[in-house]
């Protein structure tokens, strides 16, 4: 079984990040009930689609820490492919191919192009590159054969799209050329940002994985908890607290959980030390991580042959995908030249 999964580094990444994709590609990497081949990949192609002219020295900076986070993490380069997508050209190849069978109007009902363009403000994105990130996306994931990818529930929709592309092309070229992925749902805790929105780089509402303890506490302390709370005496409602699912997503023990909730609830604790006591939790959760990610990220030569083994390794795969994708076309020499 090939997996693959990839993110887009534009921005640092943060604690959204971690529970909602890093943590699973982990656990994917490790299982050894399916064995399965893991192919992670930083798509420094598709950040291109809204941080142009910043390439060099903003998205060098964030796809070396983001692959310094990856590995912190757990993604082991031994089990797991990790290629950055520019180094294998073969993905823009088959992206132009597919855009050849994709039809516009697949394309503009895509859930996430509105979403988009609403959420990142102060940026062009009126161009073809996003418009059409689908077909690059497929292209990544049909590149590689890939048999499955995780997916939260909220993404099967985007997923869907790869799928329909890749059905036509098998359709028109002949049944069985690439792929159709499955998608490996995975229960996303819900895990907003400060401000109470949907944890993003672009809102800059995020905690970070590379933020230090300091910038943990200062971070927290600003966090908007109970908007019904009005005074320190009033009941709290954890369920509907920012706060409080953050003490779920980082596995706290249920009877700490279940006395934050009762003291919330009877206003014996406040959200001055509600935020205190998650300051405390994320501290103590990430201490070993910090202690790592500061020796992989003191090595950047490593973290560099790293991208390069990976990208060896991806090429090889992706060479072969494309040598049955044009001879399927009819762009092979062989067949162009009757050789």
């Amino acid at each position: 079984m090939r997996i693959l999964s990839g993110m887009q580094p534009t921005g640092y990444l943060h604690l959204g990040n971690y529970i909602g994709a890093l943590q699973n590609m982990v656990k994917l990497q490790n299982d050894r009930s399916k064995n399965p081949e893991t192919f992670y990949f930083v798509a420094d192609l598709h950040s291109l689609t809204s941080n142009q002219g910043n390439y060099k020295k903003e998205t060098t900076d964030y796809i070396f820490n983001m692959v310094v986070d990856w590995i912190a993490s757990g993604i082991d380069p031994e089990k797991s492919v990790i290629f950055l997508q520019s180094d294998i050209p073969e993905h823009t190849e088959l992206y132009t191919l597919l855009s050849m069978v994709t039809p516009i109007s697949w394309l503009e009902r895509n859930p996430t192009y509105k979403e988009k363009m609403d959420e990142i403000k102060g940026r062009d994105l009126d161009n073809l590159g996003f418009l059409g990130y689908p077909v690059l996306q497929t292209a990544d994931i049909a590149l590689y054969m890939a048999d499955a990818v995780p997916v939260g529930k909220d993404q099967v929709p985007h997923l869907e799209i790869a799928r329909e592309i890749i059905r036509r092309f098998n359709f028109i070229y002949g049944e069985g050329t690439l792929i159709e992925p499955q998608p490996i749902l995975s229960a996303v805790p819900k895990l907003n940002g400060l401000d109470g929105r949907k944890m993003s780089k672009s809102y800059d509402n995020a905690i970070f994985l590379r933020d230090d303890e300091a910038a943990v506490k200062t971070r927290i302390m600003s966090m908007v908890t109970d908007v019904k709370r009005a005074f320190r005496k009033d009941p709290g409602h954890p369920d509907e607290c920012n706060l409080f699912p953050y003490y779920l997503a980082f596995n706290c023990p249920e009877d700490f959980v279940s006395n934050i909730r009762k003291t919330c609830q009877s206003s014996e604790l406040g959200c001055v030390d509600d935020k205190k006591n998650l300051i405390a939790v994320l501290n103590d959760y990430f201490a070993d991580y910090r202690i790592k990610r500061a020796k992989i990220a003191g090595d950047k030569d490593s973290v560099m042959d790293i991208l390069k083994s990976g990208a060896s390794r991806a090429r090889i795969v992706a060479g072969k995908t494309m040598e049955k994708v044009r001879e399927a076309v009819g762009l092979s020499s062989a067949i162009r030249y009757g050789r």
